[in-house]
């Protein structure tokens, strides 16, 4: 018989949210949740933003799931003092952020948005204008970031009849593995020029900020469109602007952005830039809801169980990142 295995919820969990996830776990998994127990002998603890008091009341601690992609930087600065804690990500909202980069690139590539706005207004003049959509079959799409985003959006590219090509951190020179032409970060100035959509999927590390800037925007090809569903401060904000303000990049869609409200109370006032993207009809806005859909819960605490349930049957729990890359 396996021994049992202690888990926490740190944080307000819902009561719905842990009844459903206790169905879903083996019966040799104990689960609390709410502040730590006392005495404390939990050996894995779940939360994203998690206190110290959290990460250190238990000796036993060996793991922090954080139930989301990404490591928030205060929960990193924590979890610095405890090198022997192994921590994993949830990727139960790829298939929906996946999705929203196929949205925002249509949108963005057939001009949408201020086709719909002008309808609405009974102007037709959309229909006679000499500004046609971009036509996406037989294109290339670069997508960075291979990871469970970036995979599905290249499938989705796939599907579309357009050539994906992708960008990971781990690829080697010539490293093709499965149906997609898969480069290092080393070869993006020589892809860029073939990218007639380039899709961030990227998370935001030291390695990837301000990545895509004046200088790699320039070598796209006229015509291109950007999609970024990564973090904002990947594409630089100014140079991001400036080409779809003059032209040289097509069409944004775009779920990140630069600023964001304080708060709730703050987010019927907060302007997503510092530049008026809201004023160019070439940019399709999102204010970073990729993976709000309706089935969220039930699919965070599926993965979350799977993840567990692995931990206890002994198997290495999946998603495990590396701090040091920061995903």
């Amino acid at each position: 018989m396996s021994p049992a295995l202690d888990v926490h919820l740190a944080g307000a969990w819902e009561g719905p949210l842990v009844a459903g996830l206790r169905g879903l776990l083996l019966p040799d998994v104990r689960l609390t949740s709410g502040p730590p127990p006392s005495p404390a002998a939990y050996e894995i603890l779940v939360g994203g933003r998690p206190g110290p008091e959290a990460l250190r009341a238990s000796p036993r601690l060996q793991a922090l799931v954080i139930p989301f992609a990404g490591v928030p930087a205060g929960t990193k600065e924590s979890l610095a003092s405890l090198p022997g804690v192994a921590v994993h990500n949830l990727h139960h909202n790829a298939p929906a952020v996946a999705e929203m980069v196929v949205t925002l690139l249509l949108a963005a590539a057939k001009r949408i948005v201020p086709f719909d706005r002008a309808l609405r207004c009974r102007d037709w003049s959309g229909r006679y204008r000499s500004d046609p959509s971009l036509l996406l079959e037989g294109k290339t799409a670069l997508v960075l970031g291979y990871g469970a985003v970036g995979r599905r959006v290249a499938r989705a590219c796939r599907g579309l009849c357009m050539t994906p090509l992708a960008v990971r951190r781990l690829a080697r020179p010539g490293d093709t593995k499965g149906p997609d032409e898969v480069h290092p970060a080393s070869d993006l100035g020589a892809l860029l020029p073939r990218a007639h959509a380039l899709l961030v999927c990227l998370p935001r590390t030291p390695l990837t900020d301000g990545m895509i800037g004046e200088e790699e925007l320039a070598l796209l090809p006229p015509g291109a469109v950007l999609v970024n569903v990564g973090r904002g401060a990947i594409v630089r904000e100014e140079a991001l602007y400036r080409a779809l303000k003059e032209g040289r990049l097509a069409a944004a869609g775009l779920d990140v952005w630069y600023r964001y409200p304080n708060s709730e109370a703050d987010a019927g006032d907060t302007a997503p830039s510092a530049f008026p993207f809201h004023e160019l009809d070439n940019v399709v806005m999102s204010p970073h809801r990729a993976g709000h859909v309706s089935e969220d819960d039930e699919l965070r605490m599926k993965a979350l169980a799977e993840l567990l349930n692995a931990a206890a049957r002994g198997e290495p729990m999946p998603n495990r990142v590396d701090l040091e890359a920061g995903y």
